[in-house]
């Protein structure tokens, strides 16, 4: 058994030596996507507004709060209670809201699965395709990884990737003509992707 241990531990460096592998960087590459940049422009309204009436709703929960506190004292207990019930539903429903619109499945998050997943497919399935046809073993993201500490240039197909979708890279959501139409690029910029 030790044996068998032994040369898998020797064999296994040798193996990954022999695997293809590259990087991209989805955070460039989803950036040079119109497309992805409408869609983002387009959640960050939606929550800016929902945001906004959260807290009017909770400014006049606020403001009803108080004046309870100023009148409390003069009132009987069956109108502090009344009054605070009132206050507790108000709250509750502002606080149920908020839900709906930024919890764990809600609102936000269904509008942003519907507008960014088809993107965030076409991005996947055009990595899925470079790696195949090139032959690459894996293909690493280095956009917010902590894991991996360097990558060397030539190693990166993000390029690739953004050609292969379709689109000039380094172009971002700045582009002069109609954004929905993909810009088609004559070369890849760093020669050694080419290479298969």
């Amino acid at each position: 058994m030790k044996r068998i241990l032994l040369l898998i531990t020797l064999l296994f460096p040798l193996a990954l030596c022999a695997q293809k592998y590259a990087c991209v960087n989805t955070e460039y590459i989803l950036s040079n996507i119109p497309d992805y940049s409408r869609a983002q422009s387009q959640l960050d309204k939606m929550a800016a507004n929902w945001q906004k009436e959260l807290e009017q709703k909770f400014q006049e929960i606020d403001r009803l709060y108080k004046t309870y506190q100023q009148e409390a004292y003069l009132l009987p207990d069956n109108l502090k209670r009344k009054r605070e019930d009132e206050l507790k539903a108000k709250e509750a429903e502002a606080r149920e809201l908020q839900n709906k619109y930024f919890g764990p499945g809600g609102d936000l998050d269904k509008k942003r699965a519907e507008l960014m997943k088809p993107i965030q497919d076409r991005v996947y399935n055009a990595i899925e395709r470079i790696a195949n046809e090139k032959s690459y073993a894996f293909i690493l993201d280095k956009s917010g990884s902590a894991t991996l500490l360097y990558v060397n240039a030539k190693y990166d197909v993000s390029d690739l990737v953004l050609d292969m979708l379709g689109y000039k890279p380094g172009s971002g959501s700045s582009e002069d003509k109609d954004a929905s139409q993909p810009t088609r690029k004559k070369e890849v910029s760093n020669p050694e992707m080419r290479k298969p």
